[in-house]
């Protein structure tokens, strides 16, 4: 059994995390855009609780789909 410090691991766990970090941010950025308003201001200026576990449960939807996706 190959041990988890392997750099071949390593190197497969940072692509795999930037990959994953990179599609989030993507997909934060459209639900920003299909939305009518501007989300940081209605989140940070207005405080806007209902909007935050809004925007916590798509967060955590596309953090789910995306550990999925990469792990197969």
């Amino acid at each position: 059994m190959r041990s988890m410090l392997d750099p071949t691991h390593l190197a497969a766990a940072l692509v795999y995390s930037a990959l994953g970090v990179a599609v989030f941010a993507v997909g934060f950025a459209v639900t920003d855009k299909l939305t009518p308003y501007d989300l940081w201001k209605e989140l940070v200026e207005k405080q806007n609780r209902a909007l935050g576990t809004v925007v916590a449960g798509i967060a955590v939807a596309l953090g789910l789909i995306i550990a999925a996706a990469i792990s197969g």
